[in-house]
Parts: structure tokens; C-alpha cells; sequence
């Protein structure tokens, strides 16, 4: 029986998913072979030895401590995509917020209590929160991924000018792309184009402060930056600057600072992105259905730390091996198999940066004696028979 550890609560319909004649799960659950979690703080807890893999109910994985868990032959996986359309919806939401002034005027409603002829007093006042309409306009999305396209298309939809820009885009979503959305062809120019800017990149070295200085010199007046992404994303020193000096005409987002709540011009919201009950459940069925056929199987899909690496299963027994990236290790394998007389019925290898994934299906079951020496072999970081 495998047990699974929740740090979080993860939607039912997700859970449901595990069958009870093989899965033990538990909150509190002693020596876990995995964790499910949302936002639970992973790099605060100790990470039993006995974990073998670690499912995220949800796109993002700051909170985990990917790299730790790599180290160990740990898989972490995500659910890409599955809350897309609930962002996709905020997105949008918060295009309208800013470009109707919507927070300002229900601000004003409130006062109206207050007055001594209220219907004179909106009227009179309604002026004072004349907006615009998002068609005709032009909005830039940073990172063409699951969400990026569809908030791209979406906007298409509206009547907006879509400019997009991203290096990595994929193939499926090129697919999906509407066919008018502009490829910018750097990110200055995708910033000198928009009215709007919609981020939908993950955080890292390479993403963090996207949106700084240098933008600022570039930017429309005006511009309104929409971060649903990571707060890092947006240079903290240079929002502040171009809120004071008139650039950014409103910022939107997900994960406000503390020191901009009640800023006029800043709309911040409570990380609501994949706050639907839709999305929970989505990102819920989709990173169970991983886990299992990781640990039933030994399969890998959609892991943020090891390539995708899938086989039918064949043969008597099934070896899931987790390696640094380095030549001669496959040699390795097969001669450490050939000297134990197990016959390899098939064999599939993937590397991803530093580091790879091997799953070897063997015409008889191995003897301990085997699998220690195949442990031992330099560079394994974990095994496993399923």
C-alpha cells in the first residue's frame, strides 16, 4: 500500500481518485512514499527519507525545495495548465477593473449613504470615473503558455491588438495561438507597443525584475501592468517609480505588496488566480493521476525537475532509476544488469539539464544483491522496483 501525505486540502474529487485497496492517505501520515500539496511551505518542513516523489496542486513550485528533492532522486510534479482558465478569467477581470475604473466607482457607491441627496450626488459625480473600452487597444503577454494563449486569444476576442512574446513558445501552443496575435520580437518592443502587459512567466533568475528600469524608458505613459504570475516578476524599485511618475498608469494584481494596498492606482488581490472550485479540482485530478502512474508505474509526466519519461510496461519487473546526466551511465547499467543474468526486454532513457531519468523493464525479477550493486553505481540517486 503506497501512503500519501496531504499538507494541504486537496479537492475530493482529486482523492477519489486513489483507490482505497492501495492507498493510505492521510494528513498525518507516518513515513509517506508521497506529498500532495497547494501552498504549504516545504522548505520549513523536514522531507521524510521515505518520500519518493512530491505532487503540487497547482502550476507553481516556489514553495517546494525542487532542487533538495532533485539531489535525491525526488520527481516534483506540477499541474500545467489545468487552472489556466480560471487566470486566464482574472486576467481579463482585471483589464476591466482598471479600464473602468470599477474600483474607484464602487468605492464612491459606498459614500453615497452619506450625502444628502445621493441620486444628485452620482450623478453629478459619475464623470469623475469615465474609463475606456479594451477594444481598439493593445495588449502585450509575456509568456505564451497554457495561460498566456488563452488570455491572447481571449483579448483577440475582445477586439484588442495582441502583441506576444516568448522564446520557448511550444509547438501545441503555437497550435493554439490565434493566428493574428503579433510575435514581438523583443520584449522592448512588445513594451513600447501596449496599452496593457500581461505577465505569464514563472519565476527565476532569468524572470525576475522583467519588468524594470529599463522598461520604464521604453513604455507607453499610461501603460497598465497586469501581474498574475509571480511578484518578482515586476521589479519592486521601478513599479514604485513608474507609479510616481506616471508610466504605469495602474498595476493589477495577484500578490500586492504591503507597502501599495490603497495606492490609488495599484488593484491587488488576494492570490485569487486559481481560487475556483473548477480549477482546484482540475489541478487536484490531473497531479494525482501523475502521481499514481509514477508510483504504480514509474512513469513521469509534467515533472518540474525530470524529463518526461514514459514505457508500457513489459517484462517480469520494472527498474525506475533516477541518475546525474553523465556519460556512460546507460553502459553502466547494462553491465552491472548483464554480470546479475537479467535480460533487459526494453529500455527508455531521458536527460533534462544535469540530470536524467531511466526506466528498465527486465525478463525476471532482480535479487537485492542486484539492486545494491545497481545503487551503488556513481551518480544513481535513487531506485525503485514497480
Amino acid at each position: 500500500m503506497f501512503r500519501i501525505q496531504t499538507l494541504n486540502n486537496i479537492s475530493r474529487r482529486g482523492l477519489e481518485r486513489l483507490p482505497q485497496a492501495l492507498y493510505s492517505v492521510a494528513s498525518d501520515q507516518e513515513q509517506p512514499d508521497a506529498i500532495l500539496v497547494r501552498s504549504a511551505d516545504m522548505h520549513a518542513i523536514e522531507i521524510p527519507a521515505s518520500v519518493k516523489a512530491v505532487g503540487r496542486a497547482g502550476a507553481g513550485t516556489n514553495n517546494i525545495p525542487v532542487a533538495a528533492l532533485s539531489q535525491r532522486g525526488v520527481p516534483v510534479f506540477n499541474a500545467p495548465g489545468a487552472n489556466a482558465n480560471a487566470v486566464k478569467e482574472l486576467v481579463l477581470a482585471g483589464m476591466l477593473l482598471s479600464s473602468r475604473n470599477i474600483p474607484d466607482a464602487l468605492a464612491f457607491v459606498a459614500t453615497l449613504p452619506e450625502h444628502a441627496d445621493p441620486h444628485h450626488a452620482m450623478e453629478a459625480e459619475k464623470k469623475r470615473f469615465v474609463g475606456s473600452e479594451l477594444a481598439g487597444k493593445t495588449l502585450g503577454v509575456v509568456g505564451l503558455g497554457a495561460i498566456g494563449v488563452r488570455v491572447a486569444n481571449a483579448a483577440r476576442a475582445l477586439g484588442m491588438r495582441v502583441f506576444g512574446f516568448d522564446p520557448h513558445m511550444t509547438v501545441d501552443g503555437a497550435w493554439q495561438l490565434s493566428s493574428d496575435v503579433v510575435k514581438a520580437g523583443s520584449l522592448n518592443e512588445l513594451y513600447a507597443a501596449s496599452d496593457y502587459i500581461s505577465f505569464h512567466v514563472p519565476l527565476n533568475e532569468g524572470t525576475r525584475g522583467l519588468f524594470g528600469a529599463e522598461a520604464l524608458q521604453v513604455a507607453r505613459r499610461g501603460v497598465v501592468l497586469l501581474n498574475f504570475a509571480r511578484e518578482g516578476i515586476v521589479d519592486a524599485r521601478a513599479l514604485r517609480d513608474g507609479l510616481e511618475q506616471g508610466v504605469v498608469g495602474r498595476y493589477v494584481t495577484d500578490f500586492p505588496a504591503v507597502d501599495l494596498v490603497g495606492h490609488p492606482r495599484v488593484i491587488g488581490l488576494p492570490h485569487l488566480g486559481a481560487s475556483t472550485v473548477e480549477a482546484e479540482e482540475n489541478c487536484a485530478v490531473m497531479v494525482v493521476d501523475q502521481l499514481r502512474d509514477f508510483l504504480e508505474h514509474g512513469n513521469v509526466r509534467n515533472s518540474v525537475n525530470f524529463p518526461d519519461t514514459r514505457m508500457p510496461r513489459e517484462g517480469k519487473a520494472r527498474l525506475c532509476i533516477a541518475n546525474q546526466n553523465r556519460p556512460g551511465m546507460i553502459g553502466r547499467l547494462s553491465q552491472v544488469l548483464g554480470e546479475a543474468g537479467l535480460n533487459i526486454a526494453q529500455m527508455h532513457n531521458a536527460s533534462r539539464g544535469e540530470l536524467a531519468y531511466t526506466l528498465v523493464d527486465i525478463d525476471a525479477p532482480a535479487e537485492a544483491a542486484a539492486l545494491e550493486r545497481i545503487a551503488a553505481v556513481e551518480g544513481i540517486l535513487s531506485l525503485r522496483v514497480v
